[in-house]
């Protein structure tokens, strides 16, 4: 599987969800050999989207000659998209989504319905594509955290989507968590081999992956006590 990572942290491979994002990949290849790649966005330049269609109305050429050319070819060289980023102000950090921002040439301003809602029809063909969303947040839980990146994800990719999101990721940088984070990885671990052997990781499985590895109250007492020091 030719799989393209698109790392949303500004800090690149010390990033708490990278890490995590490697035990499912490291998953996947325990099942067969995988084709990675994996793009640092922050190293990248990508200028704004101008808002200006140039691209919708002239064949997917943008105005901008920059990295993102040659990142949209390797997306739809792709066959599995990894969206893997730390949760900023409830969504995306702003390289990640300017990155997707300029994701317009893919589309055209034609529209269509679809599922009752409007969407524009694509001017490549991407229906071969998989997509994955791996994202931690630093706080103790996922309730009332997570959903307006999970929601915006189902949206920007209504087809063949799997989400994985993680409360208390600092963790994963802690080495005295290690008696807690070495078994989520490796549920993590198990959920990349799930995913390279059926496409698909079940429910179950990213149920008990979103699970806090403990408890809230004692959480925030750590990252409270922490504070000023």
């Amino acid at each position: 599987m030719r799989v393209l990572v698109l790392n949303g942290s500004p800090k690149k491979g010390n990033s708490d969800t990278i890490k995590m994002t490697k035990a499912f990949l490291e998953g996947m290849k325990d099942k067969g050999e995988q084709d990675i790649t994996i793009i640092d966005v922050i190293d990248k330049h990508i200028e704004f989207c101008n808002g200006c269609f140039n691209c919708m109305l002239n064949g997917g050429n943008c105005i901008h000659d920059d990295d993102m050319r040659e990142i949209l070819e390797r997306i739809l060289e792709s066959d599995l998209l990894i969206w893997s980023f730390p949760l900023y102000c409830y969504g995306m950090p702003a390289p990640l989504k300017n990155l997707l921002d300029r994701t317009l040439p893919l589309s055209s301003l034609a529209m269509q319905k679809v599922n009752g809602r409007y969407e524009h029809v694509a001017q490549s063909d991407f229906s071969h594509l998989r997509y994955i969303m791996i994202c931690g947040c630093g706080f103790p839980n996922s309730k009332m955290n997570f959903e307006p990146a999970v929601r915006q994800f189902e949206l920007c990719f209504p087809c063949n989507h799997t989400i994985i999101t993680v409360p208390e990721s600092p963790m994963f940088s802690a080495k005295e968590a290690d008696i807690v984070t070495l078994p989520k990885l490796e549920e993590i671990r198990r959920a990349g081999r799930e995913y390279a052997e059926k496409q698909m990781v079940s429910p179950s499985l990213i149920d008990e992956i979103k699970k806090p590895m403990i408890l809230e109250e004692q959480y925030a007492a750590i990252v409270n006590g922490s504070v000023g020091k």
